[in-house]
């Protein structure tokens, strides 16, 4: 289990003098964009739901577009936005005259229109006029990081607000302002990230707070003021019906495989690659698969254009969980080269599918992989080509590993045990508001 001293054990089987619900709790599940396609969120969401629902819960996920893939029992309130990023024109035609009866609307379109990322705000008013309406329904509800002023009115309305919090995405601004030299281009990105101001005034006032491992529940404390006593950490969950080992399928033996769901500096591609043109004259068969879509015009595109390497790595994009399982058994060795993550899902599957995974020891990467993984400084090139090298040359090294992340995936990445901790978090809160 990953531990953490920020709060109480998520395994308890009852805490002193803390009462038992009377029922099936009736459960408000807020996300703001939730496909899983996307990015992990709609991941975590799909999964999540699905962990409460079979514990015998009411679970309604609201949802702005795109919608989320839900399992069967999981209702599905569709929060209309005008989703401006799937717009012609990035949205910057989309106004309409109904929009002008709507802050909300007008909102979301000159905030975006300047720049801005608006739809954790907007969302939240939208959600909050909708449980305004329904909130006899509901007992409780958890916000999966939008963390928009509207969590506040759904408070005062008289329902307890649980969030999960997956990191402080001020991280993110950091590290993007620090890769980026034009000033210019800095102001942009610090516009883009206005919505910190409100998530780091939101958060403190939450009922309680999910975590996903003990680095971020630290990182939340000092970015986001929640007081530990209101944070609870619990690991994310894998399916591992479909994240699993398949013996019948022949690693490659020279293949590395990582995921990027955004081209991004956060995420560390661009270190792995540079850490691949490495590699190549000594390896010249090896191959490099990354999960997610490049952008020709971005910057892995133009790192991987002035490396010579185009016509050697392979992005690949829209998968299904079945699909992703399959390139996480065909592959040699694994590799998560964030500069930071809250959890590290990637990882936890590919050790569910026993692949030998290296990570670096940006946020709580070695936390999710503890001894049965490879953990190197962040941001290191070289030190990521020596680790993929000595695995690349060291095939029993590699089996041993393999072994080593199913067996910890199989303890610790159970989303039937974190069901149970959310359902713990989700009565106590519950029972404090009562």
């Amino acid at each position: 289990m990953l531990e953490t001293p920020l709060v109480k054990d998520p395994d308890r089987a009852e805490h002193p003098g803390r009462r038992r619900a009377g029922g099936p709790l009736r459960i408000a599940f807020l996300s703001y964009r939730s496909d899983p396609r996307v990015g992990g969120q709609g991941v975590y969401l799909a999964q999540a739901t699905r962990a409460l629902a079979a514990r015998g819960h009411k679970v309604d996920v609201l949802s702005g577009p795109p919608y989320p893939d839900l399992a069967p029992g999981v209702g599905l309130v569709k929060i209309p936005s005008m989703d401006l990023y799937a717009q012609p024109h990035n949205g910057h035609l989309a106004l309409r005259l109904r929009h002008l009866l709507s802050w909300t609307d007008l909102a979301e379109y000159f905030g975006h229109l300047s720049g801005k990322f608006m739809e954790p705000y907007t969302f939240g008013r939208r959600a909050a006029r909708y449980l305004r309406a329904h909130a006899a329904d509901y007992d409780v509800v958890i916000d999966n990081q939008s963390l928009g002023y509207g969590l506040l009115d759904i408070k005062r309305s008289g329902l307890p607000v649980v969030g999960v919090i997956h990191h402080p995405i001020r991280r993110d601004l950091e590290l993007a302002l620090e890769a980026e030299p034009e000033a210019k281009v800095r102001w942009l990105i610090r516009r883009w990230y206005s919505f910190l101001s409100m998530q780091e005034h939101v958060a403190p006032r939450l009922d309680r707070v999910i975590v996903v491992s003990k680095s971020a529940g630290a990182d939340v404390a000092s970015y986001l003021k929640v007081l530990p006593e209101r944070m609870t950490a619990i690991p994310l969950g894998v399916d591992q019906t479909v994240f699993r080992p398949q013996p019948d399928l022949r690693r490659r033996d020279r293949r590395i495989l990582t995921t990027a769901s955004a081209d991004v500096p956060l995420k560390g591609l661009g270190i792995l690659i540079q850490a691949y043109a490495d590699l190549l004259p000594a390896y010249p068969d090896l191959e490099l698969v990354v999960i997610g879509k490049l952008k020709p015009d971005g910057p892995t595109g133009k790192l991987i254009n002035s490396l010579g390497l185009a016509e050697r790595i392979s992005f690949i994009s829209d998968l299904s969980g079945e699909e992703m399982a399959e390139q996480y058994a065909r592959a040699t060795i694994c590799v998560t080269p964030s500069l930071y993550e809250g959890f590290g899902l990637p990882a936890a599957e590919a050790m569910s599918c026993a692949s030998p995974v290296i990570v670096t020891d940006g946020g709580s990467l070695p936390e999710v992989v503890g001894e049965a993984g490879v953990v190197v400084r962040r941001g290191d090139p070289d030190a990521l080509a020596t680790a993929i090298a000595q695995l690349l040359d060291d095939p029993a090294k590699r089996l041993s590993l393999s072994e080593a992340s199913r067996r910890r995936a199989r303890e610790v990445f159970s989303w039937d045990r974190a069901g149970a901790a959310y359902e713990a978090v989700l009565e106590d809160a519950v029972i404090a508001a009562c």
